[in-house]
């Protein structure tokens, strides 16, 4: 009976043991639910903030001061972020909006993902707008400019640190090894986005300063394994692991150059397989969801994201759907791109610039200077005129994320404080601010080539000219013809409002038709002219016949006929 009595009690205290569990995991998956809530719905609201602000303060910029777009979007940041407005507590939320994130990482982890992927989208489009046969023509220079420039710009910051910081003596120390290679740090995110409005990204100065801030990243975050493996060592007393510093670099150069071969010479086979989708939404997607693959498999192989979706962009830039994704994800890029640049904005922290406000902008001062003349020299060498070379070195100035990498790692590594890492807001902030106004102005002259072999040859190629009664008539007949090349399976994209050209792609097929008037006029290459004469000349001839057709039909008959109108009676009208 005993026996009996204890297994009962047993049986009851295991029952009551699950059931309290159960209750327990009960709560606490919905203390999880609710706080997952809570942070969407912060995130919700950070976003539309953001998305209004950024857009206000660009338009205003833009509009009244004439200046681009990005830097009312990083004053927008500023203004908002968990530095400033951002930081006061509403009473709705019983928190600020923008409360502090962990580590050295201002805003909230959410917040900062959302931003990273934007600058994907923003690299990948900037790679797209990329003329690939110029950025390959000018590589050997872009090579230069960044080269040139991390080497000048670590010298001279690593050199401010020896000069002006207090016990530092040498130029191996942390301090100095780090703000040497925070100064090499390119933001190309801001330098792409300026000009792409100015309308430059496949210019010889825009894609010179894309190949070298390209290389400029990859060279940084090598120089941060180098500078991080120095201070570790140094802390712990040991030798320097030179191997493995260096196997960390030859996997970041072989990523880099690997895949950028492989897109390029791959890009007419991607392109037929995504064409399979036989949608253009599904094509547009699938691409974008490959840059995001690409820009992952780079950060796993030590290089930024950005670097991985540049080089998707670039290896699909010259396919005949590059101006169908730039249609398509034109959306994408208008509402995301503002998040990156106001949450980079967000990023700076005024408190901190007071202890270290002189030397900071001493700091800053020389890390533009070498900037400007370190890839402003080769550019120089290289067979750009000085306009050209000072737009190069314009374009390499903005800091953005890999400053801020570079300062994070620091000071978790204990090789920086608190006010060195000021300096790296000074800087960015700056570089940041200063940059696209000198870029824009810059670009108000005229060529900033120098050397004539730098230009790129004409290709011999043929023309079609057509000419038509009336504009009314040439209009119905160029919607036709572009009807008939996306009937082939062309992309046609028209390259403005304002004006009716169009650019037509298959494969390695490019054709530009314009309409001026009562004129169209088709150009492209002379192994091209039979193809396109052809479509044009069929398309022609069932016009030809059609008008036949309605010239043959007879006039309508009219026939009028008398209707007697008078009033009607109450009672009719009841009837």
């Amino acid at each position: 009976m005993k026996v009996s009595l204890s297994s009962k009690r047993k049986n009851f205290l295991a029952f009551l043991f699950l059931f309290l569990s159960m209750g327990g995991l009960s709560l606490l998956a919905k203390e999880q639910t609710h706080e997952m809530g809570q942070k969407m719905t912060l995130l919700v609201l950070q976003l539309a903030l953001i998305v209004i602000t950024a857009r206000f303060f660009g338009i205003i910029f833009n509009r009244f001061f004439h200046q681009p777009r990005v830097l009312g979007e990083l004053v927008a940041g500023m203004a908002i972020g968990p530095y400033a407005l951002g930081a006061i507590s509403l009473p709705f939320l019983n928190s600020p909006l923008f409360p502090r994130g962990e580590g050295f990482l201002p805003v909230t982890p959410e917040l900062y993902g959302l931003a990273v992927i934007a600058s994907i989208v923003l690299l990948f489009m900037s790679g797209l707008e990329t003329d690939l046969p110029t950025f390959i023509r000018f590589s050997l220079v872009g090579t230069a400019v960044g080269v040139g420039g991390v080497v000048l710009s670590f010298f001279l910051g690593a050199l401010i640190a020896v000069l002006l910081l207090p016990g530092v003596d040498s130029f191996i120390s942390p301090a100095a090894l780090f703000l040497g290679a925070l100064s090499t740090a390119t933001s190309v995110g801001i330098t792409a986005r300026v000009l792409n409005e100015r309308r430059k990204m496949s210019s010889p100065e825009g894609v010179t300063i894309l190949a070298g801030a390209v290389l400029d990243d990859v060279l940084g975050i090598v120089i941060l394994a180098v500078v991080v493996g120095i201070s570790r060592v140094q802390a712990g007393g040991s030798e320097v692991e030179w191997a493995h510093i260096g196997a960390i670099a030859l996997k970041a150069f072989g990523f880099w150059i690997i895949c950028t071969v492989l897109g390029i010479l791959s890009a007419n086979r991607l392109t037929r397989g995504l064409k399979w989708l036989r949608s253009n939404d599904a094509i547009a997607g699938v691409a974008l969801g490959l840059a995001l693959f690409l820009a992952g498999l780079a950060e796993m192989a030590g290089l930024a994201m950005i670097i991985g979706a540049y080089i998707m962009g670039l290896s699909l830039s010259q396919t005949d759907i590059a101006s169908e994704l730039r249609n398509r994800l034109h959306g994408v890029y208008n509402f995301l791109v503002p998040v990156f640049f106001c949450v980079m904005g967000m990023m700076v922290n005024f408190a901190a610039m007071k202890g270290i406000l002189i030397f900071g902008l001493i700091y800053a001062a020389f890390a533009i200077m070498g900037k400007v003349v370190g890839c402003g020299v080769p550019a120089y060498l290289m067979g750009f005129n000085l306009r050209g070379a000072f737009r190069v070195g314009a374009g390499m100035l903005p800091r953005g994320e890999v400053t801020l990498i570079i300062a994070g790692v620091g000071l978790s590594a204990g090789a920086i404080g608190a006010d060195l890492f000021g300096v790296a807001i000074v800087t960015l902030l700056i570089a940041s601010i200063i940059a696209p106004p000198i870029l824009v102005k810059s670009f108000d002259g005229g060529s900033g080539l120098r050397k004539e072999s730098l230009l790129k040859k004409e290709e011999r190629g043929c023309r079609i000219k057509l000419e038509f009664p009336s504009p009314h008539i040439a209009s119905f007949i160029r919607n036709r013809i572009i009807e008939a090349f996306e009937n082939e399976e062309f992309f046609v994209h028209r390259l403005n409002i304002e004006g009716l050209i169009y650019h037509i792609k298959k494969e390695d097929i490019f054709i530009t038709l314009q309409q001026k008037q009562g004129q169209i006029e088709l150009s492209t290459s002379e192994e091209n002219r039979a193809l396109v004469s052809l479509i044009v000349m069929e398309e022609i001839l069932a016009l030809k016949d059609l008008f036949e057709a309605i010239e043959k039909v007879k006039r309508p008959e009219v026939v009028c006929e008398e209707l007697a109108v008078g009033l009607l009676s109450d009672e009719q009208e009841k009837k």
